[in-house]
């Protein structure tokens, strides 16, 4: 794969370990440093490059949503990424998605009226917050002159890229899933799109070690979140985030915790714009797993595994990993977007938590679900791993970490539509059906499920049926 000459005095990529701190171009395709293996991130030469005095004059972009630019929730802050000429940006209009305080799932949290806020990126072209990041990794792949592009996925990464393929007319998409491990809602967004889907005996963690090993034989531009330009664009929904919030910072950022993309991408947006001097704080940062997946929480919160200022002790982690290894176990959730046992942002979320003073929690399947159900109420239906967020705040709230006056931002990543299996299953009032979905997964109620009401062809019988249940 070629690579192009860039001006490396505006922006590089760097070694994320303090200890070492190699750079790269930012022409160059990467995954990791070739000195110790490490991370990477895109790196900035501030003082150079034309930055806003304040957050709020991005606001008059606004005005220009005719240019495609503009018209993007990535692309709007482009000064606060500005690794891509803006001639060679690939923009769908990702990022259009709302804020919304909700007072019903605020209440099921135990929150004061006005302080939950949900922050909804299934409204992303391709129904989940992976649209942020892809436009910004699939602009550098074209940068770059890449012809395919090809990801590891337990549905919404594949989707997304299968989306950007299929619109911009420029690479061919190569999409790993697992045997099993995909929910049809997303599936059938990648076939539909044309990606060419390579299923394997296997799960995710699977797949993603051996998309890792194809990209590098067969040249192809890798695209998952271990590319430092994914996360570049994932740290603009921090900055949608701020932007509906008057430019005010919340108190807490929860998030589900899968490959820990995100939690490392808002991360280094707060720091970015904390060292920048357009926010005046960072918030606390709240990563929620799913117990069937909680690799995190086991690391952190039972291990001690810390970021500890660049010197993780990664025998806790290559010890954790040989447990799972002899024991033969996998990661099992009904939030299958967050299904993973080896998250590949791993140090990069550590530094985020020692950055955000962050926590980690881990919530079943059955809170992820009623959580799950509250959000529906409220008007924004999410995919499981959305729900998540809810969940670990609520757990949160009871220990006390959080405080009911405090203003916290739950992100909900996908769509409800992207498995609609599970919603379907939650609310139904056929047992056998609830038991084949749910109740292997140890859900065993659905405490605000809406059953279909059953009720014969008859007029007078279907006007009791209204009458009774109104």
């Amino acid at each position: 794969m070629s690579t192009v000459a860039t001006k490396t005095d505006l922006a590089y990529q760097q070694c994320i370990m303090p200890h070492c701190g190699e750079t790269y171009d930012v022409g160059e395709v990467r995954t990791s440093c070739d000195k110790c293996g490490s991370l990477l991130d895109i790196v900035y030469q501030w003082d150079s490059l034309p930055v806003p005095k304040k957050l709020r004059e991005f606001e008059a972009k606004w005005m220009r949503r005719n240019e495609p630019l503009c018209r993007s929730g990535v692309w709007r802050f482009h000064e606060l990424l500005p690794f891509a000429d803006p001639e060679k940006v690939v923009t769908i209009g990702e990022g259009q998605t709302p804020l919304m305080a909700s007072e019903g799932v605020g209440s099921f949290v135990g929150m004061k009226p006005g302080q939950l806020f949900l922050e909804y990126e299934g409204m992303n072209p391709s129904g989940s917050f992976k649209d942020n990041g892809m436009t910004a990794a699939f602009t550098h792949a074209h940068t770059i002159g890449a012809k395919r592009a090809a990801c590891a996925s337990t549905g919404n990464t594949s989707a997304s890229l299968a989306l950007y393929c299929c619109v911009s007319k420029l690479m061919q998409a190569v999409i790993f899933i697992g045997s099993g491990k995909i929910s049809y809602g997303k599936l059938s967004q990648a076939l539909d799109y044309g990606a060419l889907t390579i299923q394997i005996a296997g799960d995710f963690d699977d797949a993603m070690q051996r998309v890792r090993e194809i990209s590098s034989r067969l040249g192809i531009y890798l695209v998952n979140s271990v590319n430092p330009f994914r996360l570049e664009g994932q740290k603009t929904i921090m900055f949608r985030v701020l932007e509906s919030l008057n430019w005010e910072v919340p108190d807490w950022i929860v998030v589900p915790g899968g490959n820990l993309g995100n939690s490392s991408s808002f991360a280094k947006a707060f720091h970015e714009l904390k060292e920048l001097g357009l926010v005046d704080r960072i918030p606390r940062l709240a990563i929620i797993n799913a117990k069937g997946a909680d690799t995190l929480y086991e690391l952190v919160e039972n291990r001690g595994l810390r970021w500890n200022q660049g010197k993780p002790n990664s025998e806790v982690m290559d010890t954790y990993y040989a447990e799972l290894d002899a024991a033969h176990l996998r990661a099992d959730t009904i939030a299958s977007a967050i299904e993973i046992n080896r998250p590949v942002n791993l140090f990069k979320c550590l530094r985020g938590l020692e950055c955000m003073d962050g926590v980690v929690r881990e919530v079943t399947d059955q809170q992820i679900l009623d959580a799950k159900a509250q959000v529906g109420m409220s008007g924004l239906g999410c995919e499981p791993a959305s729900a998540a967020s809810v969940a670990g705040a609520k757990m949160l709230r009871e220990e006390g970490i959080i405080d009911p006056s405090e203003r916290v931002v739950c992100i909900l990543t996908g769509h409800q539509l992207k498995d609609p299996t599970a919603t379907v299953a939650y609310h139904t009032s056929d047992q056998k059906e609830f038991d084949r979905v749910l109740g292997s997964r140890g859900v065993s109620r659905a405490a605000f499920a809406n059953r279909a009401v059953q009720v014969e062809n008859d007029l007078d019988a279907i006007v009791r049926s209204i009458q009774l249940n109104s």
